[in-house]
Parts: C-alpha cells; structure tokens; sequence
C-alpha cells in the first residue's frame, strides 16, 4: 500500500509541477488554447494519442468488445491505428494546420465560422460541443471506480474529486502546452503499463498460446454455436464489429478535442514524424487494450455480466497481479483518464469562450479577461463532470450513461463531413453543415428516447454513430450540390492559403532549373 501510494504522490506531483511550469507559455488566448502554434511532433502526436484513448477504452470497451467478439476484438485497436491515426494523420493534418492558421481560428466552431462566413453555425457548432462533451467528460471517471477499489481502500467520490481537482491545477496553469506535455509523460506510462500488463495475464493462464488455446474451448451457445468462434479471425459477429471499428476509428476525424491538436503543429517535418510515432502510439495502446480484452471469457467463472456488467471483466482479469502491477495499472488508468480529460475540459472552455460569450454575450472582450473566463470555465466543466459521474455512480442513472453513450457518435457524426469536406472541397456550403448538424444530432438524441423504433441494426448506439459518420460523407456533398453555391471571392479567399509558395529543401523537392 505504501508503494502504491509513494507512486501516486510522485505522478501527481510531476503533473502538477509542469502546470507551473508551463504558466508562461499561457499569458496569452495563442498560447494558452494552442501552444503558440509551436508544439513539436513528440508531443502533438502523444497528446493526440492519449485523448484518443482513455480509462473508458481500457476499461469499458476493451472488455465489452473483447467479451463480445473474442481475440478478434483487436481488429479495433488495428482500426484505430490505421484509420483513427494514420488516415487522420495524413489527411487532416497539413490542410487543418494551414487553413485554420490562414482563418485565425483556434477552434473547431470558429474554422466553420470563418470557412462559411456564418455566425450562426459557429454557435450551433458550440452548443453541440458544449452538450455533448460534458457527460462524455464524466464518463471518464466510470473506469476508475473498480480499479481503486481493487487497489486502495478508498471512496471512489474522493478518487474522482481528487483526479479532478489536480487535472484542473496543471490545466488552467499551463494551457495547452502543460497538457501536451503531460500527455507525453502519460502516454509513455501507457505504453509500458499495457505492455507489462499483457505480459503478466497471459502468463497467467500459461503463456500466449495456452491461452489461444483455452479460448478456443469457450463457447456462448447464446453467441454462435461455432466451435473456436472466440479465438477465430472476425469472431462471432463481424457485421458489429466493422460499426465498432468504424465509430472508434472514424469518429477522431470529427472530434474537435482531436481535430484541435492538428492547429498547434509546428511544422511540415513535426507532421510526418507525429503521423509516425502516433500510429505506433495507437497500435500499442488500443491493439494491446483490445487484445487484452479478447482473453476475457477465460475468466468467465470469476465473472457475473449480469450482475456486475461488462466494466467488471478487466479489472477481474488483473486482481490477481503482483501488487506492483496493480500499481501500474492504476496509474495507467488514471493517466489515459487524466490527458483525455485535460484534452476535453480545455475545448469545451476554449470554445464556449472564444465562439460563443466574446462579441455575442460579452462584446470587446481583450485576452486578460478571455483567459479568465476560460479558466473559470475549466473549472467549471470539471465540476459538472464530477457531479454527474459521482451521482451516476451512486443512483446508477441510466440516462446519463446512455448519453455518454452517444456523445462521440452525435459530435464525430455532426462534424467530420462538413470539417472534411470544409478543408478539401470550394463547392461545399452553408446549408450542407447545417443539414449535417441536425441530421446527427436528431438521429443520436432519438435512439437515446426512442431506440426501439430504430431498425435492429441501428439500434445499438456505436452502430448508430457509425452510421451517422457515414451518411454525413453522403448528405454533404449531395446537399452541397442541390444547393446556391458559396461566395466565389470567400471561398478563393480560404483556398489561397494552399497556393502560398514556400521555400523548401531540395531533399524535398527539385529545383526550378531541372530541365
């Protein structure tokens, strides 16, 4: 008990130490909410990675999918890396860094603002970031409540509060350079934590392939009748998994907790090297949770699912580590709980602040006060997420576990077309974001009310955002098409920040005299 609390003390202290440390990269709105646009390819990259991946992944899903699907359960975390890393990587992050720079926009509604010269679907961009991040906030606290009360002997409200309240110190002290930072310091943590931890439980069950073995043994009659089915390729049910795949994976192309990290690039080199060490990150992390999971139903006999739910299975999983590990998991799980909540508390401040109060609800605001206001927001943001996960975690409220649920789905499914579509394409308009706003939002909000109306497909909330995400790659374009075309002067405006010449290496490129 006392290393597990020495380790603790020593966590938050270094996270907090850099908060202080960083206060002098936050005296202004740049630098608090983007690093000053400086931010090398180490650190974005490990801050997009810890945002992606949280307590909720390691915890929740990791052994719900891995329940559900088997070892193929780590098509996911390869999903995750491939799509949700790479892909993202490679075609957002040149074109966001540049337009958003060219816009003077330092946040996800204000680029739509800017882009599509309308205020009124910056405020809209910002009232669904505002409703759907808070309860996606507090559902990062849900994956704590079994883990320390497996490792200390402590109420799980003071865990909460005291998570919350030194995330809240090294945040509103250091901004965004603080966090990214401690990012870097968490994500190395999660790396070698996942790493040891899969060591450890394949071990016990005798090895990598004694335990493939053992899960071929496992059948779930109520599942498939196929022998093996847990250890196989796609598991019992692939048509599940591709939309679990596909919201986890997709879905960071329009979160603008995510998308937000690609404004802060330094330059063309941290891009490519961030693309690099991110997917890596993702395919460690994610594919060593998921894979981690697929071995659940080796536990079955340890494990009531419906008593205690699918949040039961890995902590079950690691009861029986050495207490040293119980430590690393621990501080695993409070570091992957920790960046993803500085990473969403910091956007929901900065946007509330910058696209909704200035010049609408406070006019001619200057930097002091917007910085104070966003700090006075962060903490308020936390608050509202400790409440409402310690009062699910006492009264089991379903309805907000349920819209927590649907959080990532109604922002990645609102955004990520019109983001897409914003940074490639001259002809998409005004009208084709707002169609996609509403069309996900109102599809997310209704299968929280009315699931059963759903086809049986769509009924399940993942597929659901999945397919919002999709439809929205669709309804753009084709509204885009039916619809005025935008300003000509506006739209060339915004492009020509692609056109900028710029002087390069010649490793990089020819020179103009080549024949």
């Amino acid at each position: 008990m006392l290393l597990k609390i020495l380790m603790l003390v020593v966590f938050f202290g270094v996270m907090v130490g850099i908060g202080l440390y960083c206060r002098r990269n936050a005296t202004n709105v740049d630098g608090f909410v983007l690093g000053g646009r400086a931010v090398g390819p180490w650190l974005t990259a490990f801050a997009f990675g810890t945002s992606y991946f949280s307590a909720v992944i390691f915890v929740g899903y990791a052994g719900q999918f891995g329940w559900k699907y088997g070892i193929a359960a780590t098509w996911v975390g390869i999903g995750n890396a491939l799509i949700g890393s790479l892909l993202a990587w490679a075609l957002l992050g040149r074109r966001t860094r540049i337009m958003t720079q060219h816009l003077s926009s330092a946040t996800m509604p204000e680029f739509f603002g800017k882009r599509f010269s309308s205020k009124s679907l910056k405020i809209a961009a910002s009232a669904i970031i505002f409703i759907f991040l808070i309860p996606y906030t507090a559902s990062l606290y849900n994956g704590l409540s079994r883990l320390f009360g497996m490792a200390f002997n402590i109420d799980y409200s003071v865990c909460v509060i005291v998570m919350a309240v030194l995330t809240g110190i090294y945040v509103i002290a250091g901004g965004y350079m603080a966090t990214a930072i401690n990012d870097f310091i968490q994500g190395i943590i999660m790396i070698f934590g996942i790493c040891a931890v899969i060591v450890a439980v394949l071990k016990g069950q005798g090895g990598f392939l004694s335990a493939l073995t053992g899960l071929s043994k496992v059948s779930d009659p109520t599942v498939s009748d196929a022998p093996g089915i847990f250890n196989s390729f796609f598991g019992p049910d692939p048509i599940n998994l591709l939309g679990v795949v596909i919201l986890t994976s997709l879905g960071t192309w329009g979160l603008p907790q995510m998308v937000q990290k690609f404004y802060a690039i330094k330059s063309e080199g941290a891009i490519n090297k961030g693309m690099i060490i991110s997917t890596v990150f993702a395919f460690i992390v994610a594919g060593g949770c998921y894979f981690l999971g697929g071995f659940g139903r080796l536990f079955s006999d340890k494990i009531d699912i419906a008593a205690s739910g699918y949040d039961s299975i890995v902590p079950t999983m690691l009861a029986g580590l050495p207490d040293i590990l119980i430590a690393v998991v621990v501080i695993l799980v409070l570091s992957a709980s920790m960046s993803t909540l500085s990473s969403l508390v910091l956007t929901s401040s900065s946007t509330l602040t910058l696209d909704l109060l200035n010049d609408h609800v406070i006019k001619n605001m200057d930097e002091k006060r917007q910085l104070k206001i966003m700090r006075g927001l962060i903490v308020l943001f936390i608050a509202i997420s400790v409440v409402l996960a310690i009062v699910q975690y006492r009264s089991n409220v379903t309805f907000i576990a349920q819209l927590m649920g649907v959080s990532w789905g109604a922002l990645a499914g609102a955004f990520l077309a019109p983001f897409l579509y914003g940074l490639y394409w001259k002809r998409t308009t005004k009208i084709a974001c707002w169609t996609s706003f509403v069309f996900s939002t109102v599809v997310m909000v209704a299968n929280i009310f009315v699931r059963s109306s759903f086809p049986a497909i769509l009924q399940s909330p993942i597929n659901a955002g999945a397919f919002c995400m999709l439809a929205g790659l669709i309804i753009v374009p084709v509204v885009s098409v039916i619809t005025k075309a935008p300003d000509r002067a506006l739209v060339e405006d915004a492009f020509s920040c692609y056109n900028k010449k710029v002087m390069v290496r010649q490793s990089e490129a020819l020179g103009d005299n080549e024949a």
